[in-house]
């Protein structure tokens, strides 16, 4: 586990909605168990089950009664969304605030965006 990126059941769920975003577990599969995720990462079930349990309260999880966890349907379009919505609170609010302060206008922005789209 990355000790820089918060604490160790966050990062599981973090782990668990890229697989999810990414396609490799698809809605309706099954997650991994915290037993598995526990043995995997070499922590302590319990943290991995509040990984588990976080995205369960979130939705993106369900639990079916001694089966395990499975996807939930729509949990990918959900994470998306969600994921959408940082990127502009984390990314865009600061660009366009300080693009406002130097003068640069949405429009050259979105030049500026564009060329350096094409050079990359």
């Amino acid at each position: 586990m990355n000790d820089d990126a918060g604490p160790i059941f966050r990062q599981i769920a973090t782990q668990l909605e890229d697989a999810i975003v990414d396609g490799s577990l698809p809605e309706e599969s099954q997650a991994p168990s915290s037993n598995e995720l526990a043995a995997f990462h070499r922590i302590n079930p319990a943290t991995a089950a509040k990984g588990l349990n976080q995205l369960v309260t979130d939705g993106v999880l369900y639990k079916r009664r001694g089966v395990g966890m499975f996807v939930a349907t729509g949990a990918r379009e959900q994470l998306l969304k969600r994921r959408r919505s940082e990127f502009a609170d984390q990314y865009l609010t600061p660009l366009l605030v300080e693009a406002e302060k130097v003068g640069i206008s949405v429009p050259e922005i979105a030049a500026m965006l564009r060329e350096r789209t094409v050079r990359s």
